[in-house]
Parts: structure tokens; sequence; C-alpha cells
């Protein structure tokens, strides 16, 4: 999953599938990911894919909405993005080409976009490049193979239903998500002083349907599986997830882990 066109075509979504998907996790994870970066007042922080806005909203609320951009190439998670956080720039930009100067900002962050870059080693070097001498560039991924319950429950029970599910299990297909893998890559690209660790978070649910409600949308590379099976098969997967996760018909929480890394420039 290296090209540009799924990324497109699965976040071209409305942005309110987005937060009800895995968006309902990000701004939790946000706090997480700026205080393992050593993100502090005074700093000018950058959002590379900030998507509907989780991370920009966060940084806007600890650093004043007027030090903080982001940047998006999907122009409703812009949109999102700028209701959300009202006086921080947003622009639509994909991460290989950032059109901001040499060292424009003292952190630049990314929050699930990694993976989804259309050339990762190109997007950490232009994260590092508008990023200043001393700054820090940060960035967290899902650890899709284990921890993230929702989406390790979602492709085991995909595979139940549907063997070609196999071929687009997240776990299986995403680069730079496996433990170090982000560490190996923040090296590759330069940065010093490289720290890798994990962040845990946790997501309400009211029940069951609230959490499967997004899937159909298309949203994210599950979504756009759910998206693809017949009526039959997509039933069948509702039940299986139901069953995989072993939730009834109230309120319940899931946790979900992310590898994390940081460096400086």
């Amino acid at each position: 999953m290296s090209s540009a066109t799924p990324r497109a075509e699965m976040f071209r979504t409305p942005a309110e599938a987005y937060d009800r998907f895995v968006g309902r996790y990000g701004a939790e994870l946000a706090a997480a990911l700026i205080d393992f970066a050593g993100v502090e007042p005074g700093m000018r922080a950058l959002d590379v894919g900030c998507g509907p806005g989780a991370l920009v909203a966060v940084l806007a609320e600890r650093l004043g909405p007027a030090n903080v951009t982001g940047a998006d190439p999907s122009e409703p998670f812009a949109e999102a993005c700028r209701a959300r956080a009202p006086g921080a720039e947003v622009v639509v930009a994909a991460a290989e080409a950032l059109p901001f100067p040499d060292g424009a900002f003292d952190a630049t962050l990314s929050q699930l976009v990694v993976n989804f870059m259309s050339d990762a080693e190109q997007g950490v070097r232009e994260m590092k490049r508008v990023t200043r001498a001393g700054g820090v560039v940060a960035s967290c991924v899902w650890d899709y193979a284990g921890e993230m319950t929702l989406l390790r429950a979602f492709w085991d029970a995909a595979r139940e239903v549907s063997p070609e599910a196999a071929g687009t299990d997240e776990g299986e297909v995403m680069r730079w998500c496996r433990e170090g893998e982000l560490a190996e890559l923040w090296r590759g690209a330069g940065l010093a002083h490289v720290r890798f660790g994990s962040l845990t978070v946790r997501a309400r649910y009211a029940d069951f349907e609230d959490l499967w409600w997004p899937l159909p949308t298309g949203v994210g590379p599950a979504g756009a599986f759910c998206k693809s099976l017949d009526d039959d098969r997509r039933a069948a997967l509702h039940d299986a997830l139901r069953r995989r996760l072993g939730v009834g018909d109230g309120p319940f929480e899931l946790t979900a882990r992310a590898w994390a890394v940081a460096g400086i420039v």
C-alpha cells in the first residue's frame, strides 16, 4: 500500500466517518505524541498529514493557534481541520512536497500518516528540511499487527469471511508499522538522537453499531475492504467482528497501541 492513489480514495470520505473510525482515538493520541516529542509552549509546530485536525487542535491548545500549521492532501480533511482549529494555518499539500521554507518550524509531527505516504523516505526528509537545526521531528503509527485492538480484530474477522483479506491486512502489508521500523526510517533520514517507544490510548463506544457505522463508508483500508464486500459477506463480517471483540449491546472501551519515534535535526 505504497502508492498515493489508495490514500486519496480512502480518505476522501466525510471527515465525520474518519472521526468516528480511528479519529476517536485522535485527541488522546495527539496529547501522548506531543509529550513524547517534547513539544513545549513557545514552539512553532507543523502537523504533516493533519487529517480532520486531532493533532492540530491539541497543538493549538498548547501553543496557540497562530503557532500551529497543518498540511494534508485531502481538501475535505483540510476544511474540517480549519473548522476544528480556528486560527491555525492549514494548507492542502502532500508530505513529499511541503510548501514551506527550510527550518520554518521548531517541531514537525505526523500522526498515523507515515505508512500512507507515497514515499515515506522523501516525506521524512521533507519533515526534517522544514524543521530548524536542533528542532524535533516526531511521528506515530498504529501497531496494526499487534495491540491496535479494533484493527487487529477487524482484519482477523475479515480473514474469516473472505480469503482475499490476507492481501489487504494492514498488519501484513503496511511498512514502518512494526517495532523499531520507524527508528530505522528516522536514522536513514539523518535525524540524530532518535528515540523509539509506544503510546497506548483508549476509545469509548456507545455500542457495537457505534463502532461499525463508519466502516461501510469506505474510510481507511479497513473501510475500503468492508465497502467492497457484497451484502451477505458484509453482514458476516459485522457478526464476526462483534464476536471477536466480545462486546454486547451496551457501552465499552477498546485500547490501541501506536509506535512512536522522535529525532533531532
